[in-house]
């Protein structure tokens, strides 16, 4: 069962970034998220939110 959450780590490999960089994406997220009432948490990212951002699906289908 996959996780809830992203941390840095996924969002880095997810994307090809850097840590910083990762953390910066994942700060302007939870700002998004939290202004729809949403409690967030620093340093994670709601997994179903990311991909629904960054790739327009709810569902990822790693590609190999």
């Amino acid at each position: 069962m996959e996780r809830m959450f992203m941390r840095v780590d996924e969002v880095m490999k997810a994307l090809g970034v850097s840590e910083s960089y990762a953390y910066k994406l994942i700060r302007k997220l939870n700002k998004e998220l939290a202004k729809t009432g949403c409690v967030t948490i620093p340093g994670r990212i709601d997994r179903k939110f990311f991909y629904e951002h960054f790739y327009g699906t709810q569902n990822y289908e790693r590609r190999d």
